[in-house]
């Protein structure tokens, strides 16, 4: 029987490059909008949830490299944002993206990343690309897109090399919300889709600094009426608006970068005597006014698959992860501050507890999407907090 014939993806044409600072040059298919993009080439190795991550705010700055090769199988839909845009740079990817399969699927990825203006590269060899990220730390790159594969080499190398990348960057201003907004929208379940908060326990003020909706909905099926308010909501605004807790978001940059605005005010909130949660860069900021300090990581931890050690209980979860920074371990006993659980891949802190558990922090995302639902329960007792401080 004869070979059946085989499509030769050599000879096809080169509409895209990913040009790093250090002068690597990946070539590739383009795949979305034209143009090009510099930021953090950084890498995700979660199989699933590729809407979600591209809009993920914490990913501003970013051009995300997926280690797993099959992108785009279930297209995108509306329901499935965790911003209103998304909010990473631009995307590498290994195959070409396929044709969408899904019953929730309303557009393709290479449409709807064309709609959104999002930059993409498929045809790279991202286990390659991951290796230099992982022996050299994440590098400042530009991914460019022409149909007519065109491209100054030379000139996109120097943007690169100018970027003044993420360190000392303050990018929760422009991923926060502008205007505060109520928000009582609950998670999604397979008969319905999202729900709404019926009646709640308790109300908690959000501090936008980049956050995901899935943690609002977390909150708000907890039993908690959210108050989402921008990033540089001072104390002052917030204790008006009668929260019986206040929990930091997530967010992108550089976490002391952020705490010139926010330390203020989260120290107030510390000393004010209400529970406070921070989750990802509510977390290192936190960390920061409790007398910490933070760290740039190498690589960072991005992915679905994240062990995490509770040091009292010895309990292991496995955690989602998105994080570019740490909050460095010393310092922090002096100041009365827990460490509370470890990364088993490189022991950084992943949580922290002061004032007896009324401020608490967690590195991870507890609300996943995409990843594990193991610490779902961690807004549970957020809100429990907020309720018994609304009965005090």
């Amino acid at each position: 029987m004869d070979d059946l014939p085989t499509e030769d993806l050599s000879n096809r044409l080169k509409t895209a490059v990913l040009v790093l600072a250090d002068g690597s040059v990946y070539h590739g298919e383009g795949i979305g909008a034209t143009g090009e993009a510099v930021g953090e080439i950084c890498f995700n190795t979660a199989m699933t949830g590729y809407q979600e991550i591209l809009t993920d705010p914490s990913y501003a700055g970013q051009i995300i490299t997926f280690t797993f090769p099959h992108i785009g199988n279930v297209g995108t839909n509306r329901e499935d944002m965790e911003s209103a845009t998304p909010a990473a740079r631009g995307f590498v990817v290994r195959e070409p993206v396929p044709a969408p399969s899904n019953w929730r699927s309303e557009h393709s990825l290479e449409d709807w990343a064309k709609d959104q203006g999002l930059i993409g590269i498929s045809g790279v060899d991202t286990r390659r690309l991951t290796r230099h990220i992982r022996a050299h730390g994440a590098p400042n790159g530009v991914i460019a897109h022409d149909r007519a594969g065109q491209f100054d080499l030379p000139a996109l190398v120097e943007k690169a090399r100018t970027w003044p990348g993420l360190h000392g960057m303050e990018l929760a201003r422009d991923v926060s919300t502008s205007t505060p907004y109520p928000w009582q929208e609950t998670l999604w379940q397979r008969e319905g889709g999202y729900g709404r908060l019926d009646q709640a326990r308790a109300h908690i003020v959000a501090v936008d600094f980049g956050i995901k909706r899935n943690i609002l909905r977390n909150l708000a099926s907890a039993g908690a009426r959210v108050t989402v308010v921008p990033a540089e909501t001072s104390f002052t605004e917030i204790m008006a608006l009668a929260p019986d807790a206040v929990f930091l978001s997530n967010g992108p940059g550089d976490p002391a970068a952020t705490a010139g605005y926010a330390l203020p005010m989260i120290k107030d909130l510390i000393a004010s005597g209400l529970p406070v949660f921070g989750i990802c860069l509510g977390h290192q900021i936190l960390g920061l006014a409790l007398g910490g300090r933070t760290v740039k990581m190498q690589q960072g931890h991005r992915g679905a698959n994240h062990p995490v050690k509770d040091i009292e209980s010895g309990r292991v979860s496995i955690t989602a992860m998105n994080h570019g920074f740490a909050v460095a371990k010393d310092n922090l006993a002096e100041q009365g501050v827990a460490i509370t659980q470890l990364s088993l891949f490189d022991g950084t802190i992943c949580a922290l507890k002061a004032k007896d558990g009324r401020i608490f922090s967690v590195q991870q995302h507890p609300e996943a999407s995409p990843g594990p639902q193991d610490n779902f329960d961690l807004f549970s007792r957020f809100v429990d907090q907020a309720a018994s401080a609304s009965q005090t």
